[in-house]
């Protein structure tokens, strides 16, 4: 195990993560592979502890993700549906969360489709003097700190397995394709990517870009379609670039990060159809092309095959790293439970 302090009380974001934080996670969760791959895959190091899975928003990889990580660090857990809870008899969040903090809880992991409510929790918990902890596992638009952890520790320990480490990444282009505007997981990976020194690229329709780059992109002086926008003008080094064609950004990449296009989207008038959207921004062996030849596909899940990837793509070990996330999650997730809970013992 890494020996850096870690004096970090909650993670509910990525934006103020240190480079030694980045390095102690990507160190830590490496040894948790190593006990993963053993025979016997528990280690004893949050005994007696809880962990209170609050999910008010729907999932199924996320949770089960950190309920197992919860498990092989021998932790009680404890899972949490808003559908069949209190909360449709008219309790607040807050009274639930109180709730679970007067069974013993010692770490909560909190999903809800509201920005914002992580770290409300995490601030009555505080208010109340509490040492109970608060992992955001995605509120809203906001963020996803574990997703953009995971996929950092995927990215690193291809690079390098034994040593996996923030700077393997620098000068690498880390291209992110797809529904930028509602993307939690984009946001936390802008971070963590940006931290590493690597070059940045976004693309997707103007309809899935913030209001800010979509503006830019629609005014008439001039054809830009072509043209980078560079959002971090003021470094020696610009590490952040905008694209509303996607061959720009797939040009030479390294890897390529494809997000989930919520088919509401769809609803809402954002695009003609999930046809031409796989036209101009699916990702597909033609278009790896433009990559270089090792390049490598990630994707959060759960996967939309034949929209935000193509299928044959999706199941090829040559070239998708999907799976690899899924392990990687595990890892990635017992270290977070254990450097937030180690200091309860």
């Amino acid at each position: 195990m890494p020996t850096t302090t870690w004096n970090r009380h909650h993670v509910l974001s990525l934006a103020d993560f240190t480079t030694a934080e980045y390095d102690t996670v990507l160190q830590t969760a490496a040894s948790f592979q190593e006990v993963l791959s053993r025979r016997t895959k528990k280690v004893p190091t949050l005994q007696g502890q809880v962990v209170a899975n609050l999910f008010f928003e729907s999932s199924t990889r996320t949770r089960s993700s950190f309920e197992i990580a919860a498990k092989r660090l021998s932790a009680d857990t404890l899972n949490f549906a808003a559908a069949t809870s209190s909360m449709t008899k008219g309790e607040t969040i807050l009274d639930t969360a109180k709730t679970y903090l007067a069974m013993g809880t010692d770490i909560m992991v909190i999903r809800h489709r509201e920005a914002g409510v992580p770290n409300a929790i995490a601030a009555e918990m505080d208010r109340l003097g509490v040492r109970v902890s608060v992992l955001n596992a995605g509120d809203g638009q906001h963020e996803h700190p574990s997703q953009a952890l995971l996929d950092l520790f995927t990215i690193s320990t291809l690079i390098d397995p034994a040593n996996p480490r923030l700077k393997l990444l620098k000068g690498k282009k880390i291209a992110i394709v797809g529904d930028i505007l509602h993307s939690r997981v984009a946001r936390s990976n802008i971070w963590s990517l940006i931290a590493t020194g690597a070059q940045v690229h976004l693309a997707a329709p103007p309809t899935l870009l913030p209001k800010l780059f979509a503006e830019y992109f629609s005014e008439e002086s001039g054809d830009r379609s072509q043209e980078s926008l560079v959002i971090s003008p003021s470094s020696p080094s610009p590490q952040l670039f905008l694209h509303w064609q996607l061959e720009p950004a797939l040009q030479d990449a390294d890897f390529v990060m494809t997000l989930r296009l919520q088919k509401e989207r769809m609803t809402a008038h954002l695009l003609p159809s999930l046809r031409e959207y796989h036209q101009l921004f699916g990702i597909t062996r033609a278009k790896l092309q433009l990559c270089k030849p090792n390049v490598k596909v990630l994707h959060p899940g759960p996967v939309n095959r034949g929209v935000e990837i193509s299928s044959d793509l999706m199941d090829d070990p040559e070239f998708s790293l999907i799976q690899s996330q899924v392990t990687s999650g595990v890892a990635v997730r017992m270290a977070l439970l254990y450097l937030l809970g180690s200091g309860k013992a």
